[in-house]
């Protein structure tokens, strides 16, 4: 099979198509004849040599999530069938013709959504509901502020939340940007290039504050996002783009009685996932296409994974990239 490969650490033009045996199946899992892949910022911190593929994952192809057809399957699996559609979340390997997915990570195709629509979903609506609505136990009428809010992170945090009845606030970096947040559902969009994000979310809520803040940014964000809370408030990482060190106040996390916590998804169980994915199946795909819908900046050939990649890194996009199988 053709994989995309990452030769040596680097940047995006050491991704070469190379010839690669077929996964071997195991007994709970799937194999999938992969249509698309979605790209995510984990694959460039792996290709970049910042974040090796967990144990078991295949250790030079990328790729976190994709969406594809059952082409068989391991000796437990019960419920699916040679040619269904699936989409799944995966440690690695997605960037290739075929991969194989534990059945507990392989979700159905949302009603009204094609194949490739598919593949833009588990990575993003796993890592949001982990840290919204488990970590963070989002409650309904409650403010989340979402930063980055054009990632593809941020497309799904926004509709997952205002489906669930919450109020999203977002910063964005263009107004074309912002402009889709609100389009999407946020009620509020900062342009974070050109206006300071604490001041305007003050100005908004006047003495009220957000109950979540669901960061990728890290770095100066934290204080401000810290003096952002309300009392109880829970303050999110999911990422440190910026900076990994942060100021904080440590006073105010206490008398506030704030947490400030964070998560990766990757190397979780597979039994950890598939709590996820139930969740995901029970609650939020039958909000698919009425209240929540998929949003693809563009698709390219696997052939063109370098690419792919360089547009993720401009930041240039909204929502997310695939690749097409």
């Amino acid at each position: 099979m053709k994989a995309v490969v990452i030769t040596q650490a680097g940047e995006p033009e050491v991704l070469k198509i190379e010839e690669r045996n077929m996964p071997e199946i195991g007994q709970d899992e799937i194999l999938i004849k992969v249509r698309a892949a979605g790209i995510n910022r984990p694959d460039i911190a792996q290709r970049k040599g910042h974040y090796p593929a967990p144990e078991g994952a295949p250790k030079d192809i990328p790729g976190l999530e994709v969406s594809g057809w059952v082409a068989g399957f391991g000796e437990n699996v019960k419920t699916w069938e040679i040619g269904d559609k699936v989409c799944a979340l995966l440690a690695g390997g997605g960037y290739a013709e075929y991969v194989c997915a534990p059945q507990k990570q392989c979700l159905t195709i949302p009603e009204g959504l094609s194949i490739e629509e598919a593949a833009s979903l588990p990575e993003t609506f796993f890592t949001v509901w982990n840290n919204v609505f488990e970590i963070g136990k989002f409650k309904k009428n409650e403010t989340v502020l979402v930063h980055g809010g054009s990632s593809g992170i941020g497309v799904a945090a926004i509709q997952m939340i205002t489906a669930m009845n919450g109020e999203v606030i977002t910063t964005a970096g263009s107004q074309e940007k912002c402009e889709t947040c609100l389009e999407l559902g946020a009620s509020l969009a900062i342009n974070y290039q050109q206006q300071d994000f604490e001041e305007e979310v003050k100005k908004a809520l006047g003495e009220q504050r957000v109950d979540i803040i669901l960061d990728m940014v890290g770095g100066d964000y934290t204080i401000k996002n810290l003096r952002l809370l309300n009392r109880k408030g829970r303050l999110i990482m999911i990422n440190a783009m910026k900076n990994k060190i942060g100021e904080v106040d440590l006073l105010r996390i206490m008398t506030r009685e704030l947490v400030l916590t964070g998560s990766t998804l990757r190397p979780q169980s597979r039994n950890f996932k598939g709590h996820i994915a139930t969740q995901l199946m029970a609650k939020v795909w039958p909000l698919f296409p009425d209240k929540i819908k998929p949003v693809i900046h563009t698709a390219f050939p696997l052939s063109e994974a370098a690419e792919a990649h360089r547009l993720l890194e401009s930041s240039k996009h909204i929502g997310k990239i695939l690749l097409l199988v």
